[in-house]
């Protein structure tokens, strides 16, 4: 007898009628994109939503598990996201874009360890054990982005972090 098993995961809620936009290296975002209400109490001039979904199936026969698949993407959440539209201009827009391409970034290397894994009967645990790891990691990245970058107000090390993720984006291609 086979039985599957499907688990998801998300780093944010995905419902079906949320929009979201799938990461795809030839779609930049636009101010368009950002429809949240601007959280005005905020010092900040945008705010991007954006996460990891993780989904897995595990395929038994006779209760021993025989195989695995998996589906990773990196979304960003319209509804989630917002800008001050009289506060916004092109750098703060190619700094909120590289929080989506840490994202991107992100879901590549969970493609890449899960590659590295071999069935087993902790497969499910070691799937899941990968995605909150990488989601964690993500979410230092992010901070440390921010921080580095002050908000994309220090200019220099900005596109030190575009250059660094462009070049780890394209060595880990094979995950798009």
């Amino acid at each position: 007898m086979i039985r599957i098993l499907f688990i998801l995961i998300c780093f944010f809620n995905i419902q079906q009628d949320k929009p979201t936009i799938v990461w795809q290296q030839d779609y930049k975002l636009s101010w368009d994109d950002f429809k949240a209400k601007p959280r005005l109490s905020s010092d900040a001039v945008a705010e991007t939503a954006s996460g990891i979904s993780f989904g897995f199936s595990v395929k038994e026969f006779n209760k021993e598990i025989v195989s695995f698949s998996t589906d990773v993407f990196a979304y960003f959440y319209p509804e989630e996201s917002w800008c001050k539209p009289k506060d916004v201009n092109r750098g703060v827009l190619a700094h909120e874009q590289l929080h989506f391409d840490l994202t991107e970034l992100y879901s590549r290397k969970l493609k890449l360890n899960i590659a590295k894994l071999e069935v087993s009967k902790d497969i499910k645990k070691e799937l899941r054990w990968l995605y909150q790891n990488t989601v964690k990691a993500l979410d230092v990245a992010q901070k440390q982005y921010d921080a580095e970058t002050n908000h994309s107000q220090n200019i220099d090390i900005q596109k030190h972090w575009e250059a660094f993720v462009e070049e780890e984006l394209r060595k880990l291609s094979n995950y798009k």
